[in-house]
């Protein structure tokens, strides 16, 4: 009887023991991670010149509230702590810093900017820290060879330049091209990628390439040094305060070139309006997600849950604004990543998921456009469609481009 009942007693004591081990094999975290957390971490430049882009942050900032009100993320509460950098490499330094040794968050999430992002990629690679859907699109951050816990979300902007040289040639062969470009990883790689898709043509058709500083007051003196160059189609590089600049200027002067505008300077809010939006017309770009204030969209599903979003979680926001589709958007596909995680929420995990992209369709892509990365392309959009800017909002026109072509 007693051997039966000691008998009894160390098979529960080993039932017990294999169900904890058990429980334990199925729950594994890193550091921000708990059973009822997730802490994630960003910076975003809520001051200083390019503070257009705060809007962001605080549309994020509402997404992961949405998501804590219905739940959380595998019943884990998204705690997302967010800190200003002003748009300044030093202090994004001290702010990474600071969310990876003293918050301990499991990983950064959509680290605002090109200098910024590269001034703490060696750090948070160092780190094994995901840099997660980086808010470049600088080749830098698309290079798992050597960065491999760094991942950008924009298109490539080598790639996204290499597009435009191709539609030149093909559009407008005979242009005389000016370029002005942000003196940092955007806009070389901008200046790079068109080069590339002029291909031969490159060095006979641009007529002026002339650079500005962040810090710059104006981009007056270098619109004068294009024009002065005899250029008639004019490529501008740039983030919102300098575009804005540039089209103005160019209206002022009563100069009429082509325009061609990246992708990060398209926000009808941010850059047509104070540019003037007459003076901004016929302005070119491309897309890849859904503009609010295009009412192809009126009736679809996804840009209806975005704007009852809008409505119920950032009423002081701008719905019609593309930086806040993008932090929608951006911020929809954190989440899946983190559910696809499941209880396993390492580091290492976080990356196998985010680098194994199958067929992601976001509530405000394009129709076609879907995100596919791997472990070795980190590219989660590398399909654009052009599209043109009428006076009052954007219009696509032409065919969803793929760019097959290497990222840099």
């Amino acid at each position: 009887m007693r051997n039966g009942l000691l008998h009894l007693v160390t098979a529960t004591a080993l039932t017990l023991a294999l169900s904890a081990s058990a429980a334990n094999a199925q729950k594994k975290y890193d550091p921000g991670a708990s059973d009822t957390e997730i802490k994630i971490g960003q910076t975003n430049p809520f001051s200083g010149p390019a503070s257009a882009y705060a809007t962001i942050g605080k549309t994020q900032a509402a997404y992961m509230k949405m998501i804590n009100d219905q739940g959380g993320v595998n019943g884990r509460k998204i705690n997302l702590i967010q800190y200003d950098d002003a748009y300044s490499p030093p202090k994004a330094v001290e702010q990474v810093r600071k969310l990876v040794e003293s918050d301990e968050v499991l990983l950064t999430f959509q680290l605002l900017g090109t200098p910024s992002n590269a001034a703490v990629q060696k750090y948070l690679n160092s780190k094994k820290v995901p840099q997660l859907f980086a808010a470049t699109g600088a080749s830098k951050f698309t290079d798992p060879k050597n960065f491999p816990w760094t991942m950008g979300f924009n298109p490539n902007y080598f790639v996204e330049g290499r597009i435009y040289g191709q539609y030149i040639i093909k559009n407008h062969p005979n242009a005389k091209i000016g370029i002005l470009y942000q003196n940092d990883d955007l806009g070389k790689d901008y200046l790079n990628g068109i080069k590339a898709g002029l291909g031969d043509k490159a060095a006979g058709m641009i007529v002026a390439e002339t650079s500005y500083e962040v810090s710059d007051p104006t981009v007056d003196s270098q619109i004068l040094k294009i024009k002065d160059a005899g250029a008639d189609l004019f490529f501008s590089a740039t983030t919102p305060k300098q575009a804005a600049q540039a089209i103005k200027k160019i209206a002022e002067l009563g100069w009429h070139p082509v325009q061609i505008l990246d992708i990060n300077a398209t926000s009808v809010g941010a850059v047509m309006k104070p540019a003037g939006l007459e003076a901004s017309k016929g302005v070119i770009s491309v897309n890849y997600g859904k503009d609010p204030l295009d009412p192809t969209w009126k009736d679809d599903p996804g840009m209806k849950k975005y704007f009852e979003f809008m409505a119920k979680y950032y009423p002081e926001g701008d719905k019609d604004s593309s930086f806040n589709s993008y932090g929608y958007s951006t911020s929809q596909l954190m989440i899946y990543v983190l559910q696809k995680c499941g209880d396993n929420l390492t580091r290492e995990n976080v990356m196998k998921v985010a680098t194994s992209l199958k067929d992601v369709q976001l509530d405000l892509s394009l129709p076609g456009i879907v995100a596919n990365t791997s472990p070795t392309d980190y590219r989660v959009n590398k399909q654009l469609q052009m599209m043109k800017f009428n006076g009052e909002r954007w219009e696509l026109f032409g065919p969803i481009l793929e760019d097959a072509g290497p990222a840099g």
